[in-house]
């Protein structure tokens, strides 16, 4: 969390130990992740029933279920759907008894899409950029990458993203990146010695300043939601 050494974030434990609000509707029922403070943050969003509107939220935001089902206009979200509600976009919202999820927002007033924009997991997948070749430790990784949405000014960047194995040195991330792994496993640590394995169905937060090493030793493919300022 918020501390002098930014690291990564166990967002499934933080959604299970975090205090929920009693009641609230879209945009109140939430209990905010503590990050630094900047344009980009991150809530449980904690709904237990019911319905409502909403006239337009003050950012793009990154929404995946933890529990329940939500629909939001006319996408349904169950357990670990995901979309993209740009800002400003109007929708209605109805949700089951019991309903988490996690909310990313990043605040920006010019939307990129005049629509909710779903995650979708089975798109195809073109090939990308491998990590810089002075922080790989053995083979060169073949990536391949699919952008669902990307902000208007194209820092705000979802989508799904794969990999066979590599090991990376440790290196400074110049922004937040949630991420669900959809295959496979890694191993993150940061510059204090901390580690931690994150695997299949886990969802993790690498903060924005974190430094840290990436090793997997099988095929990776994950959803991901990226807030990456322009000067790092």
């Amino acid at each position: 969390m918020a501390t002098d050494v930014r690291s990564f974030i166990d967002l499934r434990a933080f959604a299970a130990s975090a205090e929920a609000p009693a009641t609230g509707n879209y945009r109140t029922a939430r209990t905010a992740l503590p990050l630094v403070e900047g344009p980009c943050q991150l809530d449980l969003l904690a709904l237990d029933g019911g319905a409502g509107s909403e006239a337009g939220l003050p950012g793009d935001e990154f929404v995946i279920v933890l529990a329940g089902s939500i629909r939001l206009g006319q996408v349904v979200l169950e357990a670990d759907g995901c979309a993209v509600i740009p800002s400003g976009v109007a929708f209605d919202w109805e949700a089951t008894p019991g309903t988490r999820a996690l909310a990313m927002r990043y605040a920006t007033d010019t939307p990129a899409a005049d629509r909710i924009v779903p995650i979708d997991e089975s798109a195809e997948l073109t090939p990308s950029n491998p990590p810089l070749a002075d922080l790989l430790v053995g083979p060169t990784p073949s990536c391949r990458n699919h952008t669902d949405y990307r902000s208007s000014d194209g820092v705000f960047i979802c989508g799904t993203w794969d990999s066979t194995p590599y090991h990376r040195t440790a290196m400074r991330y110049r922004h937040h990146e949630l991420m669900h792994l959809l295959e496979g496993s890694v191993t993150f640590e940061d510059e204090t010695g901390a580690s931690r394995t994150f695997a299949k169905g886990d969802i993790f937060l690498l903060e924005h300043a974190a430094q840290c090493l990436w090793d997997s030793r099988e095929h990776v493919k994950k959803v991901y939601a990226i807030w990456r300022p322009m000067v790092a």
